[in-house]
This record gives C-alpha cells, structure tokens and sequence, in this order.
C-alpha cells in the first residue's frame, strides 16, 4: 500500500532537486543535516537536531531534476521514497511524493497513513515557505507527541 502527496511549488524543478540533494540546502527544510549530497547508490545520514532523532536512507535512484528514489527505515519495515519533479513550465513544479511499503493487515495503518501524510505535507510547506520565501525556520516547529 502507497501514499502520494502533490504540491505546487513557484520555482523551476532544478531549484527543487538541489533543496534535496545538496547538503547545505536541506537544513533550510526537512532535516538539520545530510552527510552528503545525495547520488544513486549512496548511504546517507540524515539528522534532526530538534527532536533528537538520526536515520540512515539508501539512495537508489536520481534523475536530476527529475527523480529521488530512495530507502528507509528498518529492514523489516523499510518503506520507499519516490520523488517526482513535474515541471510545469520554467517558474512552477509539481512535487509528487510517493511512499510504499505500508503493510494492509496492520490494524495501525490507517493512523500511520495519516501520519505519513502530516510529515510529508509538513515537509513540502517548509520547502515552499523556503524557496518561494526564504523562510527557514519552520521545519524544527512540528510538535510530536
């Protein structure tokens, strides 16, 4: 089982990707930091200061300006990240974010579902405020409880 998360954003695809990608750009959005600029094939850290937490992802693909395909989670419950970039013309994108690996039978899915989908949501108001803005300071406000 999947969920997919569109949002549109005022900036050409390529400013979109190197938010992703580039280590020094990620932290004005989504995580506090990245080890490395993301590639395919690459294993990289990603850190969140604010609330105490360190992951791993497994970058599978990229297709610059295109597509971030990556990994994670643990094994046993590894989910995938698709990243798609549609760019609607040289000032606006649709960013189409999939994740897979939901697993039907789960008697919390719906809870995690709707969950996923308040971080992805969350995530793609910060990288708007960021780069149609500059705003860089929303992504550490999300309060978990």
């Amino acid at each position: 089982m999947n969920n997919i998360t569109k949002f549109k954003i005022e900036k050409p695809a390529h400013e979109i990707f190197e938010a992703f990608v580039d280590p020094a750009k990620i932290g004005n959005f989504w995580f506090s930091s990245s080890s490395e600029r993301w590639e395919s094939g690459k294993r990289i850290a990603l850190t969140y200061k604010e609330y105490n937490a360190e992951l791993e992802i497994r970058v599978r693909e990229v297709v610059e300006n295109q597509k971030i395909l990556f990994n994670w989670g643990p094994v046993e419950d590894e989910h995938q990240v698709t990243i798609l970039l549609n760019e609607e013309d040289s000032a606006r994108t649709i960013i189409e974010i999939t994740e897979e690996g939901f697993k039907e039978n789960d008697p919390e899915l719906v809870y995690k579902m709707i969950d996923n989908k308040e971080g992805w949501v969350f995530m793609l108001t910060c990288l708007k405020g960021y780069l149609e803005n500059g705003v860089n300071t929303l992504r550490g406000a999300i309060v978990k409880e």
